[in-house]
């Protein structure tokens, strides 16, 4: 197999954390540049049809699009350990943590960056500043919620590590890095005190 990824793009550094989490092995990387257009490319979408990334080309010569698909490929491939659920209904619940983050922290994260933030001004024509600061607000009325949530559960959803960790840890370094947005500097020592937790994991390391 064959992963297609982009140095410091949020969406396949949730892939790699999940295979680093897997401890799978053997599947190649290719980088695909996004800053010179190479995601554009005409042999990059038919891979890619939208030209999105991650994309992980299987044994067969199929594609499979879309982190979350990736990963629910990847967690049946290798059973353990499991970041997905045991049983149709913690499978339910963890979902259910995992599409609040992705939606509520991840997709506002993302739109306040693209749409706020000059260095993706290439990337995201055309931008709507009000817009992204508008997605600001909505991401801190999100990560409060998270903080509070987490005075009574270690874990995003619940009382073990899951995919929805590995998507929140994602979102948060995606606004650290680009938007200097820290929990702790915003009075949410819980979602700060998580964060540095899961900083702390070796799956953390990839990018």
């Amino acid at each position: 197999m064959k992963l297609y990824v982009s140095p410091r793009a949020p969406n396949p550094r949730r892939v790699l954390m999940f295979i680093a989490e897997k401890g799978l092995t053997g599947i190649e990387q290719e980088i695909i540049d996004i800053g010179s257009g190479q995601h554009l490319s005409a042999a990059f979408r038919a891979r890619s049809p939208l030209a999105k990334l991650p994309v992980l080309e299987l044994d067969d010569g199929r594609s499979l699009g879309e982190t979350r698909a990736i990963c629910t490929y990847l967690e049946v491939l290798v059973a353990e350990p499991n970041l997905m659920g045991n049983d149709f209904e913690e499978r339910a619940f963890i979902e259910m943590a995992d599409r609040r983050v992705e939606l509520y922290l991840f997709g506002g994260i993302a739109n306040w960056i693209r749409h706020t933030h000059p260095g993706l001004a290439p990337l995201e024509q055309p931008q709507f500043p009000d817009f992204g600061h508008s997605q600001a607000e909505k991401v801190r009325e999100v990560a409060r919620w998270l903080d509070r949530k987490l005075a009574s559960e270690p874990y995003m959803a619940g009382q073990r590590f899951t995919i929805a960790d590995i998507t929140a840890f994602c979102a948060l370094e995606f606004a650290r890095g680009l938007m200097k947005f820290r929990p702790a500097d915003e009075d949410m020592p819980r979602l700060q005190a998580w964060r540095d937790r899961i900083s702390q994991r070796p799956s953390a390391g990839v990018s």
